[in-house]
């Protein structure tokens, strides 16, 4: 069974930056295409950002483009996601995930959900 285990998240004021991290036991985690969600209360989930495989290629939600950026660690199997001029919109649980269907951007194609972890942006 995989499990991912995100950390990092906290209380930060707007234009702050903040790093999570996503530590997974998978190990196929070289050869996966890995993904961030976000969900905010009240809303469903939502694409923020996947690295392919080596890493050499990311893609964004237009609302993270040029804030955010998704890097991974494949010897330790971490992935990462920093986030700059976080804004109060950011608020939300952020979840990383195996991607295993064809589409990056929705949250059906992926698997093994971590718990979560909590970023709250005070304005």
């Amino acid at each position: 069974q995989v499990q991912l285990v995100e950390s990092g998240g906290g209380l930060v004021q707007a234009g702050d930056s903040l790093r999570l991290s996503c530590a997974t036991s998978a190990r196929t985690f070289s050869r996966d295409d890995m993904g961030w969600f976000r969900q905010a209360p009240g809303k469903e989930r939502e694409f923020v950002g996947v690295s392919t495989r080596n890493g050499i290629n990311t893609f964004y939600a237009d609302s993270v483009k040029g804030r955010f950026t998704i890097s991974r660690d494949n010897p330790k199997s971490t992935l990462y996601l920093q986030m700059n001029s976080v804004t109060p919109e950011d608020t939300a649980v952020y979840y990383c995930a195996v991607h295993i269907g064809s589409d990056w951007y929705e949250a059906g194609d992926y698997a093994y959900w971590g718990q979560g972890t909590q970023v709250t942006v005070s304005s």
